[in-house]
């Protein structure tokens, strides 16, 4: 987590929905609608807290029929059958045993199925939903809700098994994570809602979460439990969390309303394909890639994002460029395999967001930095953390390997719409960023003074081009004292967007 940047505030909309009932529920939002055509964005969301898909009114053939009147009758009948086993939840409320610990416990290929109006529900007492080691498991149809799990923790796929798939299934009002990730897990077309920490924590204890499909859901209200301002610059929260996954596809899904920010990848992600999502209405950052590798982010809708923690910052006196699509110490890496050597952004609309996308670097933040606030870890080019330390770390290789970069970033073929009117902002909500800090700690740091700064403004590769610009934008270079307008920003040194257009006047 970046020591420069995170501390989440206060949930102003996202509270405001979940005290009148209304987030997720029809007519609580209008309905989203994405750009014109030009911009490649999405036309239409997954609105699936307010329209969930209704499960199968009888059981399948061969199903085994679990009763909401007998306490822990899932539990008992997971235990008592075989791996591969079909469970038809009927109709209503069901119920573990009491114990904190009771839940169930899957094996190999299980498969639950809930029946219109199925809800298997914590009470409040039980801490987890589903868990265990087994593989291959599916549940669909089904809410589940008012489990308590610890921070950090989640509640369904507790352990992070490989393989499972959940679609069509409500997971709210829990505490922790309503969903943990593993390997191979498939997420579709459900929705995560109010849960109080994240909606989903993607990390897998010991090695890297590999390949992660997360398509047609809605994500809205979590973090409820205000962890940022529990633990202070915990970097502990938003909609959907990943460490140290290893190709993501993240795709169609409605991501609105969260405390804090709606996506957030920290520490040695790579892989991700963000694509023709809508990230709306987030009190944070939109989109958070942190100290991760290649990606492509494409063809998503941005708007009205960073209005509740831009403006604190703002109003704190503070001048760092806050962004709603914030890279920090992210870009493209040849050497590490993914589907992509860059961070390429292009065909997004973002729309009246508070500032637009900002690349930093901060110059003190590298492996076995005391700076580095992601104890422990050291970036991919480089195995052991021990290794970038004096004399190895002042001379190549290591001089280069031992710092996450924010480099080979592409931005192209955008929309970027900006009426501060609706964002109701006169300053620091016009932004657009490329800057690091100037190098000072530890004391053996190779990395003192402005040579970060000017390697991620003039040297690394980070690019703008052929986008397109209405409202009063300003662009910040190098550092934050450098503010610059668009001809400055084009010129001579910086020569950024290339072929873009701006059209001060707002509006769309």
């Amino acid at each position: 987590m970046e020591i420069r940047r995170w501390h989440w505030a206060v949930p102003v909309a996202a509270l405001a929905l979940l005290a009148s009932g209304c987030v997720g529920t029809p007519g609580a939002e209008p309905e989203p609608t994405a750009t014109p055509s030009t911009s490649g964005a999405r036309s239409s969301v997954a609105r699936v807290c307010a329209r969930p898909a209704a499960g199968p009114d009888k059981a399948p053939e061969g199903a085994v029929t679990v009763d909401p009147s007998v306490i822990g009758d899932l539990a008992a009948k997971t235990r008592g059958n075989p791996p591969g086993t079909t469970f038809w939840l009927r109709p209503g409320k069901h119920r573990l045993d009491p114990d904190r610990y009771s839940q169930v416990v899957p094996k190999k290929g299980n498969r639950y199925l809930g029946a219109p109006g199925a809800v298997l529900d914590g009470r409040k007492k039980n801490q987890y939903a589903f868990g265990g080691a087994a593989p291959s498991v599916t549940i669909s149809h089904l809410t589940v809700q008012r489990f308590v799990a610890p921070h950090d923790e989640g509640v369904v796929n507790h352990d992070s098994a490989d393989g499972w798939t959940i679609e069509h299934t409500t997971v709210q009002h829990n505490s922790g994570a309503g969903l943990m990730a593993g390997a191979r897990q498939r997420v579709r077309a459900s929705c995560l809602r109010a849960n109080g920490q994240y909606g989903m924590n993607a990390y897998k204890d010991g090695r890297p979460l590999k390949d992660l499909v997360i398509e047609g859901n809605e994500i809205v209200g979590n973090n409820t439990g205000d962890w940022e301002r529990r633990r202070k610059g915990c970097g502990c929260t938003g909609g959907i969390k990943f460490w140290a996954v290893d190709g993501a596809d993240i795709r169609g899904n409605w991501v609105h309303d969260n405390r804090g920010a709606g996506l957030w990848a920290d520490t040695n992600n790579n892989d991700f394909r963000i694509e023709d999502n809508v990230l709306e209405a987030n009190d944070g950052a939109a989109l958070m890639y942190e100290t991760s590798y290649n990606a492509v982010i494409r063809g998503n809708t941005i708007r009205r994002n960073n209005w509740v923690e831009g403006r604190r910052y703002a109003e704190r006196g503070d001048n760092f460029p806050f962004a709603t699509l914030y890279l920090s110490e992210s870009g493209g890496e040849p050497r590490v395999d993914a589907r992509t050597d860059r961070i390429e952004i292009y065909r997004n609309l973002l729309e009246n967001n508070w500032s637009a996308i900002t690349l930093w670097e901060n110059a003190d933040r590298f492996c076995n930095s005391p700076a580095n606030t992601s104890s422990g870890d050291c970036t991919l080019l480089v195995e052991k953390t021990d290794r970038c330390k004096k004399p190895g770390i002042t001379s190549a290789p290591l001089r280069s390997d031992c710092r996450w970069k924010t480099k080979r970033v592409d931005i192209h073929d955008n929309r970027f719409v900006l009426d501060k009117s609706v964002v109701k902002c006169t300053t620091k909500c016009d932004r657009m960023a490329v800057l690091a800090n100037y190098g000072t700690y530890p004391d053996w740091s190779p990395y003192k003074g402005e040579g970060v700064a000017e390697a991620i403004t003039h040297k690394q590769h980070n690019r703008w081009h052929d986008n397109v610009y209405r409202g009063p934008w300003k662009f910040v270079a190098h550092d934050p004292s450098r503010v610059l307008d668009f001809g400055h920003w084009q010129g001579d040194p910086y020569q950024q967007d290339a072929g873009s257009t701006l059209s001060a006047g707002g509006g769309d």
